[in-house]
């Protein structure tokens, strides 16, 4: 049993040594090779990136230059959009489809009830420099402090009727100045507003648009609506006020411009153009 033990060892030292040297008869042929390998990749890339030649890194290279590629031409579109929608709404934020001498409306079943202040001593005090006016005073031109549309609260709603079918492009809405107001402050002008077109026939509404109504900025700001890109006619719109500037009691609105072009107007370039 001791000399099986003993050949077994012998055996296993003679393996390694032959396994030893054809390793190394491997490696000594394999060396050069694959140093020459390295060389020749090494020369395929640029002098910044050869550290990096053996890793994931120039797959993640790649990857991330062509994302920036993809967001350089993101931008690209947008920025031709943004042009493509001013140029589109520039000639038509002169029409104003709201004014009530060129036939709009209210539509009064659908309109907040008018803030109505008599009971309380502030009421009283406030009449002096407000009184109030009915809806349809957002359709007329005239601004000056307290000829405006209240309603109650910080949340309410208005829907004029237009004169014609109008493919809307834009809206503005028109406060006083908190240097002309009597209080010094503007606390009552509306802030969060949706505007939807509506169509009488159907009682459909489509969102065309949600902004902000900015008092730190010019008291007249017109606003795009997404309906320009993808025209359709309305016969109505609605504004929907969500929120005002801090005022608990009431909002006041002053002015409504609607803008856009008539359905007739858009079919008959349409039709000049082909």
């Amino acid at each position: 049993m001791l000399q099986l033990k003993k050949s077994f060892k012998v055996f296993i030292v003679l393996l390694s040594v032959a396994l030893g040297g054809f390793c190394g008869a491997v490696l000594s042929e394999w060396s050069p090779w694959t140093k020459g390998l390295v060389e020749k990749m090494q020369s395929v890339f640029p002098a910044g990136l050869k550290p990096f030649w053996n890793s994931h890194t120039l797959i993640e290279t790649q990857k991330l230059q062509n994302l920036l590629e993809e967001v350089t031409q993101l931008r690209v579109e947008i920025n031709s959009l943004k042009e493509f929608s001013q140029m589109a709404m520039e000639p038509c934020v002169k029409t104003d489809w709201a004014l009530k001498s060129s036939g709009a409306t209210i539509d009064t079943q659908r309109t907040s009830q008018t803030y109505d202040c008599k009971d309380s001593f502030l009421c009283r005090i406030l009449r002096l420099f407000w009184t109030a006016s009915p809806p349809d005073t957002i359709l007329q031109p005239n601004i000056f402090p307290g000829n405006c549309w209240a309603f109650k609260g910080h949340q309410g709603q208005v829907v004029i009727k237009l004169p014609a079918r109008i493919c809307l492009t834009a809206i503005t809405v028109q406060h006083i100045s908190k240097d002309v107001s009597p209080s010094g402050t503007i606390i009552s002008a509306p802030k969060d507003i949706a505007v939807f077109g509506v169509d009488a026939d159907r009682e459909e509404e489509t969102l065309l648009g949600v902004f902000t109504y900015n008092v730190e900025k010019n008291p007249t700001q017109t606003f795009p609506l997404k309906n320009m890109l993808l025209p359709r006619a309305f016969s109505h719109v609605k504004l929907l006020v969500k929120s005002n500037w801090g005022n608990p009691w009431y909002t006041c609105i002053y002015r409504v411009k609607v803008h856009g072009k008539m359905e007739n107007q858009k079919v008959s370039t349409q039709g000049q153009d082909k």
